[in-house]
């Protein structure tokens, strides 16, 4: 997977519209589209002191995450990213699409450094994602979120 092409589409993607719900379904989209073996791609937003399900791509999902809970509240209460080659040696995962094995979860910020949710990544391989995903992907979603209110 060459990052840097992913990286300069979801640019070109988003510049110059600043709604969230637009540039988030719009960023989904493309990393579905563009990342192979995955089953899942989306957003986990803060609201009311947990993260509720925001755009995304793939099965029908949770709505409803604590923080500090499964991979994605462990993420968003860290403030880092973590990667899980095998979901279901991972204490407390929430299981809501049973052919996930894998995941990769990232924190977001905005375009003023806030911290406002996670990016969520799934794919139905165990080991899909290495630590060169991870960066990229760091780096993706720093790329995101800078267009985010």
């Amino acid at each position: 997977m060459d990052y840097s092409i992913l990286q300069a589409q979801m640019e070109s993607l988003l510049e110059g519209e600043t709604d969230l719900i637009a540039n988030l379904a719009n960023a989904s989209a493309l990393l579905m589209e563009s990342l192979a073996d995955i089953n899942w791609a989306g957003f986990y937003l803060l609201k009311n002191d947990e993260l509720i399900l925001g755009p995304f791509q793939g099965k029908p999902a949770c709505v409803h995450i604590a923080i500090g809970a499964g991979v994605c509240g462990t993420s968003f209460q860290r403030r880092e990213t973590v990667l899980v080659p095998d979901v279901h040696a991972f204490p407390g995962h929430i299981a809501c699409d049973s052919s996930s094995n894998s995941e990769i979860v990232i924190p977001l910020k905005n375009s003023k450094n806030q911290l406002i949710g996670v990016l969520d990544i799934d794919s139905p391989l165990f080991n899909r994602f290495s630590l060169t995903d991870q960066k990229a992907l760091e780096e993706t979603a720093r790329i995101i979120g800078q267009t985010l209110p």
